[in-house]
């Protein structure tokens, strides 16, 4: 450790040190401002962006609860050019429109688009429910299967096993419908929808 014997030593040596390792030290500056710079403007743009892609969500969704083509149009066109959680959401509220219209293939189609846009497994669990609901209704059993399939959580699973069922009995799988309803009754379900899948299985007896 360097010892000094007085405030002229002092100052020599901070001299000294700067003259030795001024440049690294602007360097390291300047690159710590950079990073701050860089880290604000980021941070704004990221708020900016959320902002921005909010209020483009809810005019998209405004537009498809309309109704009109156009409308229609655009809100497909938000789902396919935002891959997150505004697209899933989109997708979602667009293929329920579809589904209220009756045109099944394309509220699978957009169901499809949104499990692409997201990567948060319960959206993409919540999709896959209404994408089996779908695919049940269009006589696709085995698909709705596959999309149960993908399904993942105890909090999901008396909702699996209720679809499961109905995909089952589509096929005339009764005994298979049984057990998965079975299953579902016997789960955390909540009374309404135990009731209903106990109602099913009477029914299978009738």
């Amino acid at each position: 450790m360097e010892i000094y014997e007085n405030e002229h030593d002092q100052v020599d040596a901070v001299k000294r040190f700067f003259a030795n390792n001024g440049k690294a030290l602007a360097v390291g500056v300047v690159i710590g401002i950079g990073a701050l710079i860089g880290w604000r403007f980021w941070s704004s743009h990221q708020t900016e962006s959320a902002m921005g892609a909010s209020q483009a969500y809810e005019r998209a969704i405004s537009g498809a609860q309309a109704g009109k083509p156009d409308s229609l149009e655009a809100a497909g066109k938000f789902v396919t050019d935002n891959k997150n959680a505004y697209g899933a959401l989109a997708a979602l509220n667009l293929a329920q429109k579809y589904a209220q219209d009756n045109d099944l293939p394309k509220a699978a189609a957009q169901l499809q688009q949104g499990l692409s846009a997201t990567k948060d497994a319960n959206l993409q669990a919540l999709i896959n429910l209404r994408l089996a609901r779908v695919q049940i209704q269009q006589k696709q059993a085995d698909a709705a299967l596959k999309s149960l399939d993908t399904i993942k959580g105890e909090g999901w699973s008396a909702i699996v096993a209720d679809l499961r069922g109905d995909a089952l009995l589509s096929k005339g799988d009764k005994q298979g419908a049984r057990e998965a309803w079975s299953k579902g009754v016997s789960s955390q379900a909540s009374p309404a929808l135990r009731e209903t899948m106990q109602m099913k299985i009477n029914n299978l007896s009738s």
